[in-house]
């Protein structure tokens, strides 16, 4: 029994306290002391190889919640209570074969499984040159002042402000600070009735689909463009309609007719980076009008735009009601704090808030009263500022070093933007160079799933750099380059001899 406690690997990140309470609490509610004594606090200190005083204090805590009970000169013992609950669970955890199961794939009324999906590899931080889209180089989290808003907003004195089922309201405080400090740099003025807070830009798409969309529904997507837009429609049951983008964004007039809704990335294409010029921005706020459809802007890669005079936001623009704005915090902050709003018609809020109580009522009040403070405070302006040097900074790498290695590619980016669109050499494809890359310990994205319609090509890939560290971009670029040239070389080589 002892020798369990050797295997414990104590990992950064965590105290010693709390890795070793995981440990036996783990061994605990799996029944594995029985009527036995716990090691003593001076035995189990030296198989642990840490100080005594912390394994006392780990078996006091213990005490005090109930899982452990201390008899004098005997040592400690599981508490009787905690065996009865762990018994029960050894039960559920190794059920009999239930010959009579349900056959779940025959009840299924979709499989969302089969929607195709981007590959993101979740061990991308153990790569050398992270050349991805989504993620964070976590250095730049402004941990200390996210701290200190958490602990103000825990503090008793605030506990009641968010430990209270809101039913399906919303912070006020952070719709407050939304609207004020967020929405009003986009140029959008909105009242908190035209406001809803959502787990973030997808789950707010998922709303909106759900709620808008039936099998007669036509609904204009970009192409290329983000898949999730297509899944999430298809999903409630629409028929989605591929809409070619150019150097200006997504084509308007003939394109356009007989669509219910279109979506769009004005501020910068997803992925191609392209911004929606204005001109044609007044095109498609016109063409709505006339033609009745509605716009879903995805504000996309708007927060830390450091381009010298970005556009505002489409809804800005709008004088009818024809758009529906969606935007989140993930790329100026953080994908885990997931954090989104949307921005609509008072009596279309008010049926998405019927709508998102049904899912899960409203984000978490505690992530919500963080995330207020963080904004009331100042610390996401700041971030901000801050964010638009590091990533401008980047951003100069990436493009000086994808002119001077990567000749034989077309290169797309747009100032202000978190990624640079790549089209390949006809002859190599995108895949075969992930896979190439991965092998060097880099790691890219490849294009081919952004692409909707029959004979997609499949050349294109995808360089994100708010992952990767600032010292890392050239090397890797000048490796990319010469992997590039490598398997193009070899890829027009079988092709001739074919």
């Amino acid at each position: 029994m002892n020798d369990l406690f050797l295997n414990i690997e104590f990992k950064a990140g965590k105290s010693y306290q709390q890795q070793i309470r995981e440990k036996l609490v783990e061994l605990i509610t799996s029944d594995q002391f029985g009527d036995r004594p716990l090691p003593s606090s001076r035995k189990m200190a030296q198989q642990l190889g840490v100080s005594r005083n912390t394994v006392v204090l780990v078996y006091e805590s213990l005490v005090d919640e109930g899982y452990l009970v201390a008899h004098e000169r005997s040592g400690f013992f599981v508490n009787p209570e905690v065996k009865q609950d762990s018994q029960f669970n050894l039960v559920q955890l190794h059920p009999q074969q239930q010959t009579f199961a349900p056959k779940w794939n025959q009840r299924l009324s979709t499989k969302p499984s089969d929607f195709s999906t981007l590959d993101k590899d979740k061990a991308w931080m153990s790569y050398e040159f992270p050349f991805i889209y989504g993620q964070i180089d976590t250095k730049d989290f402004p941990i200390y002042q996210w701290r200190e808003c958490a602990r103000a907003s825990q503090s008793r004195n605030s506990l009641h402000e968010w430990v209270e089922d809101y039913v399906d309201a919303d912070d006020p405080e952070l719709i407050t600070q939304i609207r004020q400090q967020v929405l009003s740099k986009r140029g959008i003025t909105a009242q908190p009735d035209e406001i809803l807070l959502t787990m973030g830009t997808q789950n707010s798409l998922f709303l909106l689909a759900s709620l808008l969309s039936n099998s007669n529904t036509v609904v204009g997507i970009e192409n290329p463009g983000w898949p999730d837009f297509h899944h999430a429609f298809h999903y409630a049951g629409a028929k989605t309609k591929p809409i070619r983008v150019d150097e200006q964004g997504i084509s308007t007039g003939k394109a356009l007719k007989g669509c219910d809704y279109v979506c769009v990335t004005p501020s910068h294409h997803y992925p191609t980076t392209v911004t929606m010029s204005m001109e044609r921005r007044k095109a498609l706020l016109q063409q709505a009008s006339t033609d009745d459809f509605v716009i879903i802007e995805d504000d996309y890669d708007s927060e830390v735009n450091f381009s010298e005079s970005p556009l505002p936001a489409l809804k800005s623009l709008d004088t009818n009601g024809r758009v529906v704005y969606t935007g989140s915090l993930s790329k100026s902050l953080s994908p885990g704090i997931r954090t989104g709003y949307l921005v609509a018609d008072k009596d279309l809020i008010k049926e998405l808030r019927a709508l998102r109580r049904l899912n899960y009522r409203h984000p978490p009040t505690n992530n919500q009263r963080v995330t207020a403070q963080f904004i009331a405070q100042g610390y996401h302006d700041a971030h901000i500022r801050r964010m638009r040097k590091v990533l401008e900074s980047k951003w100069t790498l990436m493009d000086e070093g994808l002119k001077n290695n990567l000749n034989d590619c077309r290169v797309f980016s747009t100032p202000g933007s978190f990624c640079f669109w790549i089209e390949l050499p006809e002859q190599l494809p995108s895949q075969l160079l992930v896979e190439k890359a991965a092998e060097q310990r880099m790691l890219v994205e490849s294009g081919d799933k952004l692409f909707a319609g029959p004979n997609p090509p499949r050349n294109y890939i995808r360089l994100g750099f708010t992952a990767i560290a600032a010292e890392k971009i050239e090397p890797g670029i000048i490796m990319l380059g010469d992997l590039i040239r490598q398997l193009s070389g070899s890829c027009h080589r079988r092709k001739n001899a074919g």
